[in-house]
């Protein structure tokens, strides 16, 4: 990557550590280390923030083993354009497998007022249920949200579309300067290809604007052609990508 595409990764990854908290956060040279519950990955992976060669790459990797084993945690890397040369290499030496990760991905977005909006400062359960729909919601997923919520240094909103009473489609946002994070954005099966989607972008990034956020960003897995068309139909364009690796 070009030295301002490494710039706009940095940016966004410190975004993320702001808008993903962890209660459980240390540091070995240029990696951040978190853990929640084991659930959804950026809480609980380790991550290099400094793609510059790191001599100590070795031991360092070692460290990071031992301090989610000690935590009771499998041990996950999550790799970026950020990561010290040759981390992907020395992982697989020592037995880690490639995992999927995610797109992510920037945008413009024209915001909305959607007068179906139903606005909440916590994800409650009418929210929960419509993301369950899509997404498979573990106890410690579902525990991970509940608890993020006390532990938000950023504004934050969670959004619930509702068509003819029912909760159809819901989305999370989190404002950090001029950056609107989007997370959850979840449509129901049956209210799939209707719009919604599209609605849920429009709406949520009206909510940035109205935080000085002008410039959304989100992550959709490689994988779900759908959404990505509908981000892409949206004005967002691919930033980098990110993957996990993990002990076979």
């Amino acid at each position: 990557m070009d030295h301002t595409a490494v710039a706009d990764a940095a940016l966004l990854e410190r975004a993320a550590l702001n808008a993903v908290p962890a209660p459980r956060v240390a540091w070995d040279g240029p990696f951040v280390l978190r853990a929640f519950h084991g659930g959804t990955g950026r809480a609980n992976a380790a991550s290099s923030l400094d793609p510059a060669e790191d001599p100590d790459l070795p031991s360092r990797v070692a460290r990071v083993e031992a301090h989610y084993a000690r935590l009771g945690l499998p041990c996950r890397f999550r790799s970026t354009p950020l990561d010290p040369p040759g981390l992907p290499g020395l992982l697989a030496e020592r037995g880690y497998s490639e995992a999927e990760g995610a797109l992510v991905m920037t945008g413009h977005v024209t915001p909305t007022d959607d007068p179906a909006a139903r606005w909440c400062d916590e994800p409650d359960a009418e929210w929960l249920s419509v993301l369950a729909t899509v997404e498979y919601q573990g106890a410690s997923r579902r525990a991970e949200k509940e608890e993020a919520v006390p532990l938000m240094a950023r504004p934050a909103a969670w959004l619930v579309l509702r068509v003819d009473g029912m909760a159809a489609a819901c989305g999370h946002a989190v404002a950090d300067g001029g950056l609107c994070g989007l997370f959850d954005l979840a449509v129901r099966p049956e209210f799939q290809r209707q719009g919604l989607g599209r609605r849920l972008l429009g709406a949520l990034a009206g909510w940035g604007a109205g935080q000085g956020a002008g410039l959304c960003w989100l992550q959709v897995a490689p994988g779900n052609a759908a959404a990505r068309r509908v981000y892409e139909a949206a004005g967002f364009v691919e930033a980098y990508r990110y993957q996990y690796f993990l002990r076979d």
